[in-house]
């Protein structure tokens, strides 16, 4: 967060001497100038962003990988033994904090879904 202030004021400092020097010609400063500068800000401001995020990063796609070598095989037993996801209606939360996902009868599989085209 400190690199985000310190590029924040080091971008105003650069930017103040710019728009003074044309003010003194009595020429405002042009649009293009000023876009520049903010592009020149938006980068600095992104690469120091980056620079905070990229450890936390890495950490965490070290942590989900070795989560999902653990997981995968269980995973993919999961997904064999539910089939088809619409098959089921969306999961629901009892009074008592139980979960439950109900699937479907075959008579709602049969129905057309809203906004699903019909043949005749």
């Amino acid at each position: 967060m400190k690199r985000i202030a310190s590029a924040l004021a080091v971008l105003a400092i650069a930017a103040s001497p710019a728009f003074g020097e044309d003010a003194d010609l009595g020429a405002s400063p042009s649009a293009e100038e000023g876009f520049s500068l903010l592009e020149e800000g938006a980068k600095i401001i992104l690469r120091s962003m980056m620079d905070e995020v990229e450890p936390a990063l890495k950490d965490f796609q070290r942590d989900f990988g070795a989560a999902m070598d653990e997981m995968g095989p269980a995973l993919g037993q999961l997904v064999e033994m539910i089939g088809d996801i619409r098959n089921y209606h969306a999961p629901e939360m009892l009074p008592n904090g139980d979960i439950i996902i109900r699937r479907k009868s075959p008579a709602e599989l049969a129905a057309p879904q809203p906004g699903e085209e019909i043949e005749i």
